[in-house]
């Protein structure tokens, strides 16, 4: 990786590198900036074994969010197998309006409707493989390619058993008894407090983007999967969207998926709250 590496910067003109600063936060990828000898610094993500084609799709989902215009996003400068070279954003303290900024761009996000849920190829959440088959039906799309397709993997590798994987089935199934009727539109797919980061100005960007065309709700729900990003964010939000007011009632309806995927990277301590979930809408 490094020649190839070294070779496409000298090529495009960002020079040689002088010095590497490991960064913390990454639980899939290493992460360092990048000081060239011309004094401009960059970001690189590298996984010698990475999943493949995960860092071109990460390139092709920061270039989707990028293309809203709502939000800042990391610029892509080149993805090859095992790594991805961004625009280094800095790191600063919130500006005042830190989350209410967030609140409005995600709302703008939001308000560019597709044709069609999915993607325009598959992708990862995190470095699990997410299927984004264009479909018309959001019901369909989130039960089969969001529920069902994490629950089946976790039964095949005994992380469900048959009773827990019956329960998912049936509220795959039935979706429409407690899911408002909603169009398809970007999302970062994502979405919790660890991939929002504070750039050197103080304003948010968003990274490490699961993006495909979804549910509005579904992003907002995993905002509170991990600690909620606070009033200021949800207000906001609101403020510029025609927000259901109750979308709380349907939170543990879509972090199932999330649940699903970390009981599928890092085990059983997620079967709880999955359970806890499938005995009140099952």
């Amino acid at each position: 990786m490094g020649n190839s590496m070294e070779f496409w910067l000298l090529e495009n003109g960002f020079g040689r590198i002088i010095r590497q600063e490991p960064l913390g936060g990454g639980c899939i990828s290493d992460s360092a900036r990048l000081i060239m000898d011309g004094g401009e610094s960059l970001f690189l993500k590298q996984h010698e074994a990475a999943p493949e084609g995960m860092f071109h799709a990460e390139a092709a989902g920061l270039a989707a969010l990028s293309r809203c215009g709502a939000v800042k996003i990391p610029r892509v400068l080149h993805a090859e197998e095992d790594f991805i070279l961004l625009e280094d954003l800095g790191l600063g303290s919130q500006r005042q309006d830190y989350w209410t900024q967030l609140g409005r761009g995600l709302a703008d996000m939001h308000s560019q409707v597709h044709p069609q849920f999915g993607f325009s190829m598959d992708n990862y959440c995190g470095s699990t493989p997410q299927q984004n088959t264009p479909t018309t039906d959001g019901y369909t799309f989130f039960g089969d390619y969001r529920i069902l397709k994490l629950a089946s993997q976790a039964f095949h590798r005994h992380l469900l058993d048959r009773e827990d994987l019956s329960k998912l089935e049936t509220i795959a199934a039935s979706l429409e008894r407690w899911i408002p009727e909603q169009p398809a539109v970007l999302i970062h797919g994502d979405l919790w407090s660890g991939n929002v980061h504070c750039n050197e100005q103080g304003n948010p960007a968003l990274i490490d983007p699961a993006a495909h065309w979804g549910w509005a709700e579904a992003e907002l729900a995993m905002t509170e999967l991990f600690g909620s990003f606070g009033a200021d964010f949800y207000a906001s939000y609101a403020e510029n969207t025609n927000l259901d007011k109750n979308w709380r009632e349907r939170v543990p309806i879509y972090n199932l998926y999330h649940l699903l995927n970390h009981l599928l990277l890092f085990g059983a301590s997620y079967l709880g709250a999955i359970r806890t979930i499938t005995r009140r809408f099952a």
